[in-house]
Formats: structure tokens, sequence, C-alpha cells
């Protein structure tokens, strides 16, 4: 299935620097185009004139073994089941490296790849490109999440599994000619856990790409006939949240008797069956919709719609060293956020602490009432779009050395891509 390109990222970036080369980026948690960092590193690199192939699972709306999407070739594999367990976990990466070996190899044959582009979780994937050494290919490290992090703050501490975890990070950063991090905090662990060369590792934040995040009408019936409505965008796991937020709104209805507010959770998840039963349990469906795993379409309805957005993740070691996209997407909407102050999600003056002890009257009173919440919608527009479009960008890839003979410049994306040191 063939799919014409788009306007935005997709136009061609003079000279076409990487005409003749090709990259394979593998993903194993999420499908294309529906993982919004790695569709934009991909558009990016195919503007600059490479050819690029992906492996990634099938998902919901991502079920064809394979399509060719704005010039990008996608291959999709089946998965057992989305893990919870250990046997699980197990079950899932095993299959997920089976079909990610086959793949790459396939791919391979058909046209030799110059660069793997691997993306955890889970830290893993090292073992599918050390073959590919033996060929020169160069592996280049996409650290989208730190798991050791992520496993202590599912389980609450620490053993032979977490210990497994650091080991296999360790090999990863070992295995990578080069590592790019979401931020700062990922990039201190690549080198000071993982014993990379600092010249080796780069910052390439994540940020909405605003050529396609669409501003339409807001939509009453997101509302459900009330006043207001708080908005959430992301994954429906354990570390989100989520639950807080049910929690917040059985104080918000139940206690405080407003009946004026209406939440809507843009997502899907692991969490998410959970979550509607303690919706239903607290006698809160009403006043709470959720749309699942949703279209862009959707998802730019509920930003346009919502009067506030929320980030409700727990402060923990895993979130306190992350920037999460719903976060920018917010902000790139113009939308107030609230949140917990974790080290990395606090935004010089927004946003607000999240977790009051009486979190309902917080919220009502920030939703509506706070003259600083006026001021600030007044403001955020030209502010946020300065942020995510004034910024210049400078190199295309961080492995560039590996791609072609120089760095590009003046590439303008909704990521972030810093000066290349080379090779």
């Amino acid at each position: 299935m063939t799919q014409p390109a788009a306007s935005g990222l997709s136009d061609a970036i003079e000279g076409q620097p990487l005409a003749g080369r090709h990259v394979l980026m593998i993903v194993e948690n999420l499908p294309l185009p529906f993982d919004r960092r790695v569709w934009q590193e991909a558009r990016t690199l195919t503007a600059a004139g490479a050819k690029v192939s992906i492996v990634c699972p099938k998902g919901k709306g991502f079920e064809a073994p394979f399509e060719h999407i704005e010039g990008v070739d996608i291959y999709r594999h089946s998965l057992p089941l989305e893990a919870s367990g250990a046997l699980g976990f197990a079950l899932e990466y095993g299959a997920a490296l089976f079909w990610e070996m086959w793949l790459a190899w396939r791919i391979f044959f058909k046209q030799r790849f110059h660069v793997i582009h691997g993306c955890n979780p889970p830290d893993l994937i090292f073992l599918v490109a050390l073959p590919f050494k033996l060929f020169g290919v160069k592996f280049l490290f996409d650290h989208h999440d730190i798991n050791p992090e992520l496993y202590e703050a599912k389980f609450g501490k620490r053993g032979p599994f977490w210990k497994l975890m650091v080991w296999l990070e360790k090999l990863t950063f070992r295995s990578a000619d080069v590592s790019i991090a979401t931020n700062e905090s990922y990039r201190s662990i690549a080198i000071e856990r993982g014993k990379m060369d600092s010249g080796k590792v780069h910052v390439v934040r994540s940020g909405p790409d605003l050529s396609r995040l669409t501003r339409v009408p807001p939509v009453p019936s997101w509302k459900n006939g009330r006043a207001h409505m708080v908005g959430y965008v992301g994954v429906m796991g354990a570390q989100e949240g989520i639950d807080l937020l049910i929690n917040a709104l059985d104080h918000i209805v139940h206690k405080l008797g407003r009946k004026d507010i209406q939440f809507v959770l843009v997502g899907g998840g692991p969490s998410l069956p959970m979550l509607k039963q303690l919706t239903e349990e607290k006698q809160l469906s009403p006043f709470l919709t959720f749309t699942g795993r949703a279209p862009d379409a959707v998802l730019f309805e509920v930003l346009s719609t919502m009067d506030l957005g929320v980030n409700p993740d727990r402060v923990n070691v895993m979130n306190d060293k992350s920037t999460m996209n719903k976060v920018m997407e917010y902000m790139a909407s113009n939308r107030l956020l609230i949140t917990h102050c974790a080290i990395k999600q606090c935004w010089q003056w927004w946003p607000m602490p999240w977790w009051y002890c009486s979190i309902g009257r917080e919220l009502i009173r920030r939703l509506r009432y706070d003259p600083l919440v006026m001021a600030l919608n007044a403001v955020g527009p030209r502010h946020h779009h300065d942020f995510f479009s004034a910024r210049p960008a400078g190199a295309l890839h961080p492995g560039i050395g590996a791609l072609g003979p120089r760095p590009i410049r003046q590439l303008q994306s909704g990521a972030f891509f810093p000066a290349s040191a080379g090779q």
C-alpha cells in the first residue's frame, strides 16, 4: 500500500546530502507512523535523500505487514501478546527479536543499509545490530526510556531484574557507535552509567511537528454538555498516574458537588481496562471519556476543545528524569498545564503544582478563576510557538558521520538536532 507524501518535514533538503544511503530503523514497542518521534526522524532522513526502512510491531489501525508512506518502507510484524509479567515480557521480547532479525536480514539482502537506528525499549536491539557491524554497518542507539528506572518505578524495588536491565543497557551503549538522548539527564546516564564517550552522545529533543499540529474549531460534543473540559494525551500505564486523575475527578464530583467539568483522556495502554473499571466503580463514567488510541483528527479536536491539560505522572526515579511528549503537545497547542513539579518538567512559571491535598479544589481554581491562568493563556500562543519554531537547527542526525561526508545545516524540524561531531 502506498500513500502520498505530505508537507512539513518531508520537504526536500537542498542538496540531498544523504542520497544513496540507507537507514534501517528498528522499533519494538509502537507501530509506525504512530510513534511520533521516530516518524519525524524518519521523514527528516528521507527529506535529506536517504532511503529509510522501518521494522516495527503491528498495532490497532496499523495491521498491514508492509506499507510505503511518504517515501518510507514500513515492515510490521506480529507480537504474541502485550506483556504484563516476567513471562509475558520474555515472550514478547523473544518474538520481537526473532522478527526484527529476520526482517533486518531480508531488507539487507534486498538493499544493503548503512546504519541501524535502534529505538528502545527494550535494550535488546543491539543483538540485532551486532552481526551487521561485521559488514561495516553502524549502530545508532536512540535512547527513549531509562529501563532500570522504569522497572524501579513500576515495582518499587531493585533486584536481579533491575541488575539485568542495567547490564543490558551497558551492553547497548557499548555496542553503539553513537547515542542520542531525549534530554540532558539521559545524556548523563549514557556517559556516566553507560561509559560512552561524551563526544558520541547527543541530545535530540522530542517536540511536535508544528506543520502537522493543526488547530481546529472546538468541538462542543467532547464537553458532553458541560461548561469546562480537562484533557489528557498519553499512555495509559501504571506509572502515568491516571488513577490519581480519576481520584481527583471523584473528589470534584462527589465531594465538591461540581458536575460542570468533563474529562477526556486520549491514548491506549495496558492499564486502560483497569482504569475504565475504576471509573465505573466510582460512578464517574458520565464525566470521563476514554477515546483509546485515536487518530490525529480526534487528538486535534481534543487539544483544541479542552480548557486545561493535565499530566498526573507520579514523581519517581523514571519520571523525574524524563521529558514527556504530552507536555510538549500541550505547550504547542497553547494549553495551560497542571502537573507534578518534577525536575525535568518544571518549565519556568508553569506548570503549577498538581498534587495538592485538595486537588479538586485546586484544579477548579486553576481552570477558570485564577488571574494567573488568564494571563498565561494570553501570552501562551506566542511563547509556545517561539519555543518550537524559532530555534535554529543543526545537523540532521548524530550518526551523520556514518551516513555522509558533512553535517546538514539549517534543518527545520519538530525535534532539535544538534551539530554533529562527525567521525
